[in-house]
């Protein structure tokens, strides 16, 4: 009875020797103990030994690569802008893995595995490739492995891959319900703006997309309301001072502070890369193509009434009404009775398309550089809808969450230069695209009126450019008379909308 009391003793204080080294040593992961297999086992303690191994002992499952699949688009090779994991961490399916950069779009890269990163293949700002590996995962003996191809030489693996990738700028926040719901429903993540905190997509908002591409009409919602941390109490001298700066006429605003440039005093030379690495590409192949200019100006005073009769009305609706969508309809009229500017030619000229849907594009100054997303089918599009989807574009423009889906399929492109200045620009064709106009400020001039009298009018210059190897100057200026006269008479618009 003593020997076997002294050999539970040693057994005992073995396996918690065991478990301290394995512990202290393996936090991560947990080996069977193969001490114990040179061990004479008693059968008294046979029961007492299972037990603890049964305890003590778990498997952890293989490391698999992570491979960067196909991002479409012709794209092999991306940059590494952010990691949001590292060695060590513990990730889930759909968790973010890294952000990478092409020269087209922001692109965030999901896990497909629970499991711990084991080892990180680049360094941000490092150059990665499609089809090789990005991270290592050691996968969990529970989750079930999905053996992983080469993406790249599987076009149809890519496609389904693409779900597990949102073209954005930031994490895609969503329950894996939601992207279910959206991986069944064939839906990107990327095209779809989250209602919820902080940009989260609901399933309302899937089923509201789903609904706007099936033309379903689903039961209203409530709004989502976000509850607002109220802010410090006002004092006195503050309620004061606020009562005096909005009681006194004509009262002064400070300047906003502009940022004092930083000198170094050192020559910094860096590699040309993403958005602006594209850039350089499509400007190179633009300047190619024999550019025609044509100039004119618009007398925007009516259409400057009816945006102000009607601007409270879209406001109440959630959607702010700027110049712009009464820009895009009126060219996507146009287009109707000019469609070779809505066309589109080979890289040999060699072949026109006439594009059947207006995929007008509107340029736009970002912090990640300029982009154009493109407003798609405007001709079947009323100006309300036109703006709304601009609201759209410019909050992911603003988030930097512009991606494939917006920035592809252009037919026919709008500059709004003056937004930030100018009257007069020279704008650059967008292959394959033949022609594309640019808008100067507006501005208050004096002009003769029917009556022979000086009246104020509200004048907007535009800029066309024109691919001269296919349209010709008398097209260019029959199409700008028809735009223009749309916007001088906005009443006239009305009878053509469909």
């Amino acid at each position: 009875m003593l020997a076997v009391t002294r050999g539970s003793f040693r057994v005992f204080r073995l396996l918690l020797s065991q478990q301290y080294r394995r512990r202290c040593l393996r936090p991560q992961s947990v080996r069977p103990i193969r001490t114990l297999q040179n061990f004479k086992w008693d059968r008294s303690l046979q029961t007492f030994s299972s037990r603890t191994l049964h305890t003590a002992v778990a498997w952890r499952g293989p490391i698999v690569q992570f491979k960067l699949s196909d991002i479409g688009e012709g794209i092999m090779e991306v940059t590494v802008k952010e990691w949001y994991v590292k060695e060590g961490d513990k990730v889930s399916q759909f968790d973010s893995i890294c952000e990478v950069q092409s020269d087209k779009a922001s692109v965030t890269i999901t896990s497909r595995y629970d499991g711990v990163i084991k080892k990180l293949y680049y360094d941000v700002d490092a150059i990665a490739f499609v089809g090789k590996p990005l991270v290592d995962i050691e996968t969990e003996s529970s989750s079930e492995l999905i053996q992983e191809e080469d993406v790249v030489e599987t076009p149809a693996m890519a496609r389904e891959e693409h779900t597990h990738q949102e073209i954005k700028g930031h994490k895609t926040q969503a329950t894996p319900a939601v992207r279910r719901l959206a991986m069944e429903n064939n839906i990107k993540l990327s095209e779809v703006v989250g209602t919820g905190k902080d940009g989260r997509i609901l399933k309302e908002d899937i089923l509201n997309f789903l609904a706007k591409q099936t033309g379903a009409i689903l039961p209203p919602t409530p709004p989502f309301q976000e509850i607002q941390t109220p802010g410090p109490a006002p004092t006195p001298a503050t309620t004061a001072s606020a009562a005096m700066s909005t009681s006194t006429p004509g009262a002064v605003r400070p300047p906003p502070k502009t940022p004092r440039p930083v000198f170094t005093g050192k020559d910094i030379t860096e590699p040309i890369k993403g958005f602006h690495k594209a850039m350089v590409k499509t400007m190179s192949a633009a300047l190619k193509i024999p550019h025609f200019g044509y100039c004119d100006e618009v007398d925007l005073s009516r259409l400057v009434v009816l945006r102000s009769e009607i601007r409270s009305v879209t406001e109440a609706r959630g959607v702010k009404l700027s110049y712009m969508p009464f820009f895009i309809k009126a060219a996507s009229l146009s287009l109707l009775h000019f469609p070779i500017l809505n066309a589109a030619v080979d890289e040999g000229c060699q072949n026109i398309t006439y594009k059947a849907s207006h995929n007008i594009g509107l340029a736009m100054d970002t912090s990640q550089g300029l982009l154009v997303p493109n407003v798609k089918n405007v001709q079947l599009l009323s100006v309300f809808e036109i703006a709304q989807e601009l609201n759209r574009l410019q909050a992911l423009g603003a988030a930097g969450q512009l991606g494939t889906a917006e920035l592809s399929g252009g037919t026919f492109t709008l500059s709004n230069i003056g937004s930030i200045g100018g009257t007069y620009a020279k704008p650059v064709i967008l292959p394959p695209e033949v022609a594309i106009g640019a808008l100067g400020k507006i501005q208050v001039l004096p002009r003769f009126g029917a009556d022979g009298q000086v009246v104020r009018a509200h004048i907007m210059k535009v800029s066309w450019s024109a691919d001269h190897r296919i349209i010709d100057g008398a097209t260019m200026c029959r199409f700008s008379n028809l735009w223009r006269e749309y916007l001088e008479n906005p009443a006239c618009m009305v009878l053509d909308l469909k």
